[in-house]
């Protein structure tokens, strides 16, 4: 089994194979998969970074691996006017389940009562396959941020 041990982010680096997951598993920062060559990875990531579709991944030999994500069963809630998808924006978001934002939509992960919400709430739902991108939640890996410095010291 090779193992993955750094995460590389959004780059352009070529890669030599890629791995395909649902968002369970891009959430997570320990498990095991098998790359679309059929290579099995054994992934050791900080706890707390959620994969996104291009990231890249080097496994301990050097290869580059990118991540896709998989097409999964989602809802796509279709808001007609600004108010609606900020109203929807808010109910939903108080529930603390994750959601994924777009230019007047929504998506979420199949739930009975947060369907029914959205549709009191205006909107139009259709159930597809696609890629699941959530945002992350307001507290969320901010400490893991490689670009953020938190060397807040000025010179004068």
């Amino acid at each position: 089994m090779l193992k993955i041990i750094h995460y590389l982010g959004q780059t352009t680096q070529a890669v030599d194979d890629s791995v395909t997951l649902p968002f369970e598993v891009r959430q997570k920062g320990r498990f095991k998969a098998v790359s679309e060559n059929g290579i099995e990875l054994g992934v050791f990531l900080e706890r707390g970074q959620v994969l996104a579709d291009g990231d890249r991944l080097q496994a301990e030999d050097g290869q580059i691996f990118a991540v896709v994500a998989k097409p999964e069963n989602v809802v796509t809630a279709h808001a007609d006017d600004w108010a609606s998808f900020a109203r929807a924006c808010y109910h939903l978001g108080n529930r603390h389940v994750t959601l994924q934002l777009g230019e007047r939509w929504l998506r979420f992960q199949p739930d009975h009562v947060l369907e029914h919400l959205a549709e009191h709430l205006g909107l139009r739902l259709t159930t597809e396959d696609a890629p699941f991108h959530p945002e992350a939640g307001a507290y969320h890996g901010h400490a893991h941020s490689p670009e953020h410095s938190h060397n807040h010291h000025h010179e004068h």
